[in-house]
């Protein structure tokens, strides 16, 4: 029997990215009396964050930039599904939450007389990304990971794998989705090292988990990018919203192997002039948007995928031939790397490009604060629909988010967690009756199962055919993923393809709900766009 030991803290984070160090770290310097415990299933540089390749969007030459500009490009982007509110919240208030991460330690890349060198991506229309060389995210990550050692009230635990939050229904009480009162106490943890769960109490939890992008066969997340946090919430009859929007870079790497994930070759390669053609050296954006290839990626991703099925091509092309060779290495050297250890040189050859799914719009309900529909229990960065990005993603805004959410978590929960007592009298994790698992096979299979599915039916260009489809298979996955659960030893393996499962069916059910097609949604059985239409609940 899996053992298990409690542990108390005022508050937990599940996630050590750009929202949840940011959160710890601005909770530290508001309350230093308040112990904070971070938990990464990984290790501490292992994230989403650090996998960002193009930048932070922050308006910083006011000259010709302005708050009003950012804000109008998000909302053209979001498609009429962000909130205005949120997007002018987290467009004003970035700006000085890149000022402090540059005070903590991140750097970015200058030009020759000390400005920083500002890049320019799809959807923009000022050049407002800050970026470090082809790697902000590790940048940003890495600087978040040295602040956090300042703040000795913060400890961040590497290799505890959230299972479950904890709430009323684990003292036995009937939970739900109309309960208006639904409380987290904290969560069952798995640990990694010992292969005990453990039960974490805490007066207040946030939730910073990242995206889902592994329920897709191309992807450029990592592999722990599980949508652990959204089906967690959702399990506990927590709200979730606009799960369909799934955004695919148009520009991965088409390498053919197999890999996971894809290499992504960043859009601020676009953003320095590169070119979108089809593998017989023909220009094919002008033909989808006036933007040509700095269009929004909804745009650019479809561009592709239709020119692909028109040709039978596997792929299109990225052409960086033009380009000025000493900049695009001072910019891009990773991709350089990654390019020729493939084969392909960019400054003569074209780069093979394919879409794959990038990040998820849709997630944990939250308002302005961070709060979600569960007491006690706050969200932040990619796991969450904030109202920032509505039905498609401006490039660049996601670390921005995280920032600025991390911040607003921390300010509402330290004036508020003194009014919350902690509950102790919660059960251990009860895993009387279950086995070692025998056949490891089931569990990959059924997730190779579960990555073509979404893949081939729940795509860039969906119908109602595919859809419903997919809804069946993915209800007879998730049937035997239960029976498998019930009966085997907890293992972060099974969990995370429980979790998978449990985004997939969001994303589908999000999609089968919205008759329409807007942003990165769409039903070519329903082609028309509705202002009506706002978000789809879960």
């Amino acid at each position: 029997m899996q053992r298990s030991k409690s542990i108390q803290t005022d508050v937990l984070i599940i996630g050590a990215g750009v929202a949840g160090l940011s959160a710890a770290i601005k909770l530290a310097m508001k309350r230093p009396d308040l112990d904070i415990l971070v938990i990464t299933k990984t290790n501490k540089q292992t994230s989403n964050t650090s996998w960002a390749q193009g930048g932070i969007a922050s308006v910083w030459d006011f000259s010709v930039d302005g708050y009003d500009k950012h804000i109008e490009d998000t909302l053209i982007a979001g498609d009429g599904l962000c909130d205005p509110e949120v997007v002018s919240i987290v467009v004003q208030e970035g700006h000085e939450r890149v000022v402090e991460l540059i005070e903590w330690g991140a750097r970015f890349d200058k030009e020759e007389d000390g400005d920083y060198n500002l890049g320019m991506e799809g959807g923009h229309s000022e050049y407002r990304i800050l970026h470090y060389k082809d790697i902000t995210g590790w940048e940003v990550q890495r600087s978040l990971n040295e602040k956090v050692k300042e703040y000795k009230n913060v400890k961040v635990v590497e290799h505890y794998f959230a299972l479950d939050i904890i709430t009323q229904h684990h003292k036995g009480q009937n939970i739900t989705r109309l309960n208006p009162d639904i409380k987290c106490f904290g969560a069952y943890v798995f640990n990694n090292e010992t292969e005990d769960i453990d039960t974490i109490l805490a007066r207040t939890t946030v939730m910073c988990t990242g995206g889902a992008g592994q329920i897709y066969k191309n992807t450029t997340n990592p592999v722990i990018a599980t949508g652990d946090g959204i089906a967690m919430v959702y399990r506990a009859k927590g709200r979730a919203a606009n799960m369909e929007f799934v955004q695919f870079h148009p520009t991965a790497l088409f390498q053919n192997t197999g890999e996971n994930p894809d290499f992504l070759i960043s859009e601020a390669v676009r953003g320095l002039g590169a070119i979108l053609k089809t593998p017989d050296n023909k220009e094919f954006m002008h033909k989808y948007d006036e933007r040509l290839s700095l269009a929004p990626r909804d745009i650019v991703a479809r561009a592709i995928d239709n020119e692909m099925k028109i040709s039978g091509s596997d792929h299109m092309c990225l052409d960086c031939r033009h380009l000025d060779h000493e900049e695009f290495l001072e910019h891009f050297p990773n991709i350089y790397e990654k390019c020729k250890s493939v084969g392909i040189d960019p400054f003569t050859d074209l780069i093979p490009v394919v879409p794959a799914c990038h990040y998820i719009c849709g997630g944990i309900l939250v308002d302005a604060d961070g709060r979600s529909s569960i007491d006690q229990l706050y969200a932040a960065g990619e796991c969450t629909c904030s109202g920032l990005h509505g039905a498609n993603r401006l490039a660049s805004n996601s670390l921005l988010e995280g920032l600025v959410y991390g911040h607003r978590v921390a300010l509402d929960i330290a004036k508020s967690i003194d009014a919350i007592d902690m509950v102790e009298d919660i059960p251990d994790w009860d895993a009387e009756g279950t086995t070692e698992p025998k056949e490891m096979v089931l569990i990959t299979q059924s997730w190779k199962e579960l990555k073509d599915l979404m893949s081939y039916y729940v795509g860039i260009v969906r119908t109602n055919v595919r859809l419903n489809r997919a809804a069946k298979r993915l209800f007879l996955l998730y049937e035997e993923t239960e029976q498998l659960y019930s009966k085997t030893k907890i293992s972060p393996q099974l969990c995370e393809l429980r979790n998978l499962i449990t985004n997939a069916y969001l994303v589908t059910k999000g999609a089968e709900m919205r008759r329409e097609s807007r942003g990165l949604h769409y039903n070519t059985d329903y082609p028309e766009h509705f202002d009506y239409l706002e978000m789809t609940y879960l």
